[in-house]
């Protein structure tokens, strides 16, 4: 199950969000053979979805990076939004957060 945490982007600025993934017993994820991936919508019926730069940025470590840049902060409109990060393996997808995007 994913952790939810709500988090916030200021309009017409460079985002970046990085967070550590850890297993069920809690010790840290070796993310070594996964790719990662990160959107927000709307709402969770919407098919219109603006994708985050998601990127396993510390693999031994469990680190994730999501990231938006000044212009595609600024064609955001302000509002609120669902998002969640999922990272795959070739055994595995799994959803690690998610939350609200104001």
């Amino acid at each position: 199950m994913a952790q939810v945490q709500n988090i916030y982007i200021d309009q017409g600025t460079t985002f970046t969000f990085t967070i550590s993934v850890s297993d069920q017993n809690g010790d840290l994820k070796d993310l070594t053979e996964f790719t990662a991936a990160a959107q927000m919508r709307k709402s969770y019926y919407t098919n219109t979805a603006i994708d985050f730069t998601a990127d396993v940025s510390s693999p031994l470590d469990g680190e994730v990076t999501i990231s938006l840049t000044a212009e595609e902060t600024s064609a955001i409109k302000a509002g609120r939004y669902v998002y969640d990060i999922e990272i795959t393996s070739a055994e595995e997808t799994l959803r690690v957060l998610e939350g609200i995007v104001r």
